[in-house]
């Protein structure tokens, strides 16, 4: 009996044994599956968000997003301080702080100031954006600049009225590949004229209208009877003045001048304000692209504005705004005889 009752005892606790078991294994099953259907339960606790799929919308770089955004028209390019470069077939040349060269564009208007020039145009001419540092360099007028608020609410710069660009194919300082495209676009002048038009020797009409600092006396010479031209590719060559006798001009046949108030030890400028609206200071020129003239004499000496201009004998050399032909010498004696052309020695020309 004792031994029979061990044995269903031996067994009740196997049966117990098993039962647990079983409950365990179903136990975990139902918390397996609960936990699956968990995942899904709006209930879930707040802030575990699901990653959001590899390249969806939103993303970086998506339609609309600031990434893919560019400014409208191509974007301009700040004018800086302008200045005037002298083009050997353009003449006076308007360029920005960079020394790259500005244009104009045929179908905009100066009167009113309006640009027509937007969208695919604007890129390959960059408006010149009227920044706070946009002045007027040396024997550019000030007030012939403005600007204008463009479609995408930048300022451009304007001179003269005319709206100014850049050539996005003008890669170095100095380019004029811009010149004449499509017939339309043209190099700008210091007065927002167009430079080509200027031709050789013609100065701003800003400066040309300037009043003479004093009366003509009686050593100021007329216009030479002829026009020749100036020999080609040389920037400082002598002409031959009915009156005064041989004398200094430039690649463009403008006679040169010095001022008497100027110094040559140490050389210094004194045409400044608007003196310089009247006598634009004369360009330096290549020692190597020099006819008739001692190259020891040729120099050049840098304003206070950071250009640079030639000097002759240790002076500085000015051309003046009232000669419009080659070898006009209409500024010769001006000012009581302040303003003198100058011969081949460097010294003032006389004639005799």
């Amino acid at each position: 009996m004792t031994t029979t009752t061990k044995r269903y005892g031996l067994v009740a606790v196997c049966l117990l044994l098993a039962g647990l078991v079983l409950m365990a294994a179903f136990g975990n099953g139902s918390s397996s599956a609960d936990s699956a259907k968990g995942s899904t339960d709006p209930g879930q606790l707040a802030g575990a968000t699901a990653p959001a799929p590899a390249g969806g919308y939103g993303s970086y770089g998506d339609y609309g997003s600031s990434a893919s955004a560019s400014p409208a028209g191509g974007g301009g390019r700040p004018g800086g301080q302008l200045a005037v470069r002298v083009d050997d077939k353009l003449g006076s040349v308007l360029t920005d702080g960079q020394g790259f060269t500005l244009y104009r564009f045929d179908k905009d208007t100066a009167k009113p100031p309006m640009s027509n020039c937007a969208g695919a145009c604007a890129t390959t001419w960059p408006p010149v954006t009227k920044d706070a540092m946009a002045m007027a360099g040396t024997g550019i007028d000030q007030a012939k600049l403005g600007e204008i608020v463009r479609g995408d609410g930048s300022h451009q710069l304007t001179v003269g009225g005319w709206p100014a660009y850049r050539y996005a194919q003008d890669t170095a300082p100095g380019d004029t590949k811009g010149e004449g495209v499509g017939g339309t676009w043209h190099a700008l002048a210091p007065d927002g004229s167009k430079a080509a038009s200027a031709g050789a020797g013609a100065q701003p009409s800003a400066t040309a209208t300037a009043a003479p600092t004093a009366a003509p006396t009686a050593t100021a010479a007329p216009m030479p009877p002829s026009s020749p031209q100036p020999p080609a590719g040389v920037q400082l060559s002598i002409f031959d003045h009915p009156q005064l006798g041989p004398i200094m001009v430039d690649a463009h046949g403008r006679t040169l001048y010095h001022y008497g108030k100027d110094t040559a030890w140490p050389m210094r400028s004194n045409c400044e304000g608007d003196c310089l609206k009247t006598w634009m200071p004369a360009a330096p020129v290549d020692p190597a692209k020099i006819k008739g003239v001692d190259p020891k004499l040729v120099g050049k000496m840098q304003r206070p504005d950071g250009t640079w201009q030639l000097s002759i004998n240790c002076t500085p050399v000015y051309v003046y705004s009232g000669d419009k032909g080659y070898g006009d010498a209409l500024g010769n004696g001006l000012a009581g005889n302040q303003w003198t052309a100058i011969n081949p020695q460097g010294k003032p020309a006389t004639g005799k």
